[in-house]
């Protein structure tokens, strides 16, 4: 089962030329799910030519402009295709507030049903098959949440020598133990856990953005196989990050060095005064901490595999 993170949008406060604002899909087979909507995200949807129309949840991390600008825009887009699945929102207290002035304002035509989450707190948010994504609260200017997808433990490898030293025949029934189901086979009673090896782990994506580096994060992002979390200054600025309540590249690393297992993190949401060059010196800050740092780019996609 394939899981991607596309970067649709690395930047903050303003987009640039080849920088839109932050947000994030991720792809898990079928379903599209989006962190954050910035200005400019269904340009760079079009980029990289993904089904938009098949996005059901959008995770908003906060109500600052340059995260949620271009919602209306994507909701309006919407509506021009025949959409029978609703599209969820989930996001901070008054989120609703936003998209329902818009509709209200803007005098937009909606034909699909629009369901608005606002967080009361911290815990699961969303659940699907064989996977829940959570929220935790970071420490802003205003309400905000990181939000986590884990996948549930998978069932162990399948052993084709066991099932044919017990009689099982090749077909259905080796599918069916292979998905952790006990079968019947000339009257036994045969379980999965005879022919498979130990559960092995999901995989996890974390993202974290606009926010102070609290020690919280690090527990809520530990087992990460992808942590997407913003690195909007330089080391030397960290008192400007600290009062405008964001994170340096640094403090991001150490929240990664210190979470226990991190497989890889991506930076995101830098100043819009580092131009692509300047980027570098982000990077090798946080590097120095935690090796395993890349920079995210607009069109970056990262593919999140299993752990075996």
């Amino acid at each position: 089962m394939n899981l991607e993170a596309f970067i649709l949008g690395c930047g903050g406060m303003m987009p640039l030329p080849n920088r839109h604002l932050t947000s994030v899909l991720l792809r898990r087979e079928g379903e599209l799910f989006l962190f954050d909507c910035g200005e400019g995200t269904q340009v760079a949807l079009r980029k990289l030519n993904l089904r938009w129309k098949k996005i059901s949840v959008i995770f908003v991390s906060h109500t600052h402009a340059d995260h949620v600008t271009g919602i209306p825009g994507l909701l309006m887009l919407s509506s021009q295709a025949e959409r029978d699945d609703p599209l969820y929102i989930i996001g901070p207290p008054r989120i609703g507030e936003y998209i329902e002035t818009s509709r209200r304002v803007l005098d937009m035509y909606i034909n699909y049903e629009i369901i608005v989450k606002e967080i009361t707190e911290p815990g699961v948010v969303f659940q699907g098959e064989g996977f829940h994504i959570r929220c935790f609260p970071l420490s802003h200017t205003k309400p905000c949440f990181g939000y986590t997808l884990e996948e549930y433990l998978r069932p162990g490898e399948f052993y084709p020598k066991k099932a044919q030293e017990l009689g099982i025949p090749c077909g259905p029934l080796w599918a069916q133990l292979q998905n952790g189901e006990t079968v019947n086979v000339e009257g036994r009673e045969i379980r999965s856990i005879e022919v498979l090896g130990p559960p092995r782990p999901g995989r996890k994506f974390s993202f974290v953005t606009d926010s102070l580096p609290i020690k919280e994060i690090a527990d809520e992002v530990c087992g990460s196989d992808l942590f997407v979390c913003e690195g909007m200054f330089e080391n030397d600025l960290a008192e400007d990050a600290r009062g405008k309540k964001h994170m340096t590249a640094v403090e991001a690393a150490n929240i990664a060095a210190s979470a226990g297992y991190i497989k890889k993190m991506a930076l995101i949401h830098y100043s819009p005064r580092y131009t692509e060059y300047d980027l570098k010196k982000l990077l090798k800050e946080a590097q120095d901490v935690f090796p395993n740092t890349v920079l995210s780019r607009d069109k970056a996609v990262f593919p999140i595999e299993y752990c075996e």
